[in-house]
């Protein structure tokens, strides 16, 4: 099959990356990080998350977050809503797109949530009906679809399911992620393959965490099967609080790196990316763990 000539970017920095920061990050410095990836050219921002402030106190601040930034036209900005209290607000602040999320590991499922994953995704069917009747986008997220801390190896066959269930409930992109990042090139061709025998390959999307250091070998393989949406956090930021050892997401500079060494369309500027994943590292007081961020910007200095 060949390799698709674009790809869409799915930038998850502002929740997914930072949500397991242990010190609030100042209202104004999200709005800004969300501002910046917009000017940068980024056509999906996942902006906020609309949850119990008691279980993500760093997402507490999503309406604010929402009233401040300056919305590009033609992007998408997208916030997770595990129920309806967290839709109502979603609505509210003017989300373009909701996420729901589910596990594809029973163990998952059970540890986190105490209930099995077929019952975790009909507590979504509420939402989801909401969302189609609001007239918004529909995103399902299925974590541990390569790989559990609990059980090890999750089947094929319950990804799947898992896909099957979303597309019933009218879901507009699906999301395969590797939440703990173990999943290998050969393991997301498989998966990527059985997922896009039961829909489109244009509403497939791969969400990888980079632990093992696989996160671009697995886009790749995930490109070969025809999936042309990927999620990147910029300056690799990000974790899961529920995997032990789980790293950040891929990061956005270094899959933008190889995209443009492919000829891979983004509508994205590089250098822009490379500029705010430097400027947030600093503000959160960490490095970044974006190899080609890190390269670029040294390169730049000393220019």
């Amino acid at each position: 099959m060949p390799l698709p000539t674009k790809v869409k970017i799915v930038e998850v920095s502002p929740r997914d990356g930072l949500q397991n920061e242990k010190e609030f990050i100042a209202t104004s410095i999200k709005i800004e990080l969300v501002d910046r990836l917009s000017q940068a050219g980024v056509p999906n921002v996942e902006a906020v998350s609309f949850v119990s402030p008691k279980w993500v106190p760093q997402m507490a601040d999503g309406a604010d977050v929402m009233a401040g930034i300056q919305r590009r036209p033609g992007s998408i900005y997208s916030a997770l809503t595990p129920n309806l209290r967290g839709f109502e607000a979603a609505l509210a602040a003017g989300i373009d797109e909701v996420v729901i999320f589910g596990a594809a590991s029973e163990a998952f499922s059970q540890k986190n949530i105490n209930c099995s994953i077929a019952e975790s995704v009909a507590r979504f069917e509420p939402v989801a009906q909401a969302a189609k009747a609001a007239g918004l986008r529909l995103r399902g997220s299925i974590s541990c679809a390569l790989g559990c801390p609990y059980q090890g190896e999750v089947s094929i066959a319950n990804v799947v399911d898992v896909t099957q269930r979303y597309l019933a409930m009218g879901c507009d992109e699906i999301d395969i992620a590797d939440t703990i990042g173990v999943g290998t090139a050969a393991r997301v061709g498989q998966v990527m393959r059985a997922v896009t025998e039961v829909v489109d390959p244009a509403r497939v999307s791969g969400h990888f965490h980079d632990t093992y250091g696989q996160a671009l070998a697995n886009i790749l393989a995930a490109l070969q099967t025809g999936v042309s949406i990927f999620h990147t956090s910029v300056a690799g930021l990000g974790g899961c609080p529920y995997a032990k050892g789980a790293t950040g997401n891929v990061a956005t500079e270094d899959v933008l790196y190889m995209l443009r060494g492919m000829d891979i369309d983004t509508g994205i500027d590089l250098d822009a990316i490379v500029d705010i994943g430097q400027w947030i590292s600093g503000h959160i007081g960490h490095k970044s763990s974006s190899r080609a961020g890190n390269a670029l910007a040294a390169r730049k200095a000393n220019a």
